[in-house]
């Protein structure tokens, strides 16, 4: 009476085996894309396309050189230098001090090629190295309107 047909699989049993065994056959299916008006597309193939189509090449370059600067200059001079901006193939960089900047102004030349090479599509034509901010003594508790600023009073 529970005799079973032999075309019929037991899953049981193969279950089983793959656990005994630890090998489970699995056939991959490879699926072919068409470009048809229904069909979906694939996110990489989208994003391509949308960068392509609306010239933003550059403007990834650019973002992947701020994000990588680091890698780029060196941890040296990442550790003192930021960039800040780059309009018109210019790259604004702020230094920690005035001795990084003038230092940094010397080697320009060598480290526009370092950074031409390393990300060939942000454009970048010039450096422009800055020191850091002073503070400003126009706003705060003890300023004076109409006041001339700060005089030698340091020393």
């Amino acid at each position: 009476m529970s005799e079973k047909p032999q075309n019929k699989r037991d899953f049981a049993v193969d279950l089983f085996r793959s656990y005994k065994t630890g090998f489970v056959k699995k056939k991959k299916i490879v699926e072919q894309r068409s470009n048809t008006p229904g069909d979906p597309t694939l996110i990489s193939n989208v994003l391509s396309e949308l960068i392509e189509e609306r010239d933003w090449n550059s403007g990834l370059a650019e973002g992947t050189l701020f994000a990588t600067w680091a890698q780029v200059v060196g941890a040296d001079i990442a550790q003192h230098t930021t960039p800040l901006s780059l309009l018109d193939g210019r790259l604004l960089v702020q230094c920690s001090s005035t001795a990084w900047a003038t230092q940094l102004n010397l080697v320009g030349p060598s480290l526009l090629e370092t950074i031409r090479s390393s990300a060939p599509g942000a454009l970048v034509e010039s450096l422009d190295f800055i020191g850091p901010t002073a503070p400003s003594w126009k706003r705060g508790l003890r300023t004076i309107s109409n006041g001339r600023g700060p005089r030698d009073t340091y020393g």
